[in-house]
């Protein structure tokens, strides 16, 4: 059972613990920044920084969306060992996020339509 184990990862460079550890950071730092723009969009800290509150509130959603985007693709790349994959596996994860990618653009484009934040005058 081992040598089969081993023998499906020969082809991967390990890796080291210091690259998970700075993924962790990575992940971590998205967070916070996802805690601090809700804290200024709509918590504690919007009545003490009212200028950055008025810039994200109205792309509050847009945001957020690109950063977890943005998280998921660290997680599948590093944790889920995609990124030392075979190249089938690595495609069809690509087209698959090639797809949310343009989900969330759509859904970005919409919230931003029905909040009135649409660079046209007219509908279409």
């Amino acid at each position: 059972m081992a040598s089969h184990a081993t023998a499906a990862h020969d082809g991967h460079t390990p890796t080291s613990s210091a690259k998970y550890v700075q993924i962790a950071v990575v992940l971590f730092a998205l967070t916070a920044l996802e805690v601090l723009l809700f804290e200024v969009s709509d918590g504690h800290l919007k009545e003490s920084m009212p200028g950055i509150s008025a810039m994200v509130s109205p792309l509050f959603v847009e945001i957020l969306l690109g950063l977890s985007a943005l998280k998921f693709w660290f997680v599948a790349m590093f944790y889920m060992h995609l990124k030392q994959d075979t190249k089938v596996l690595q495609v069809v994860f690509g087209f698959s996020l090639v797809i949310a990618v343009v989900v969330i653009g759509a859904m970005i484009v919409l919230f931003g339509y029905n909040r009135g934040l649409w660079w046209f005058n007219t509908p279409w």
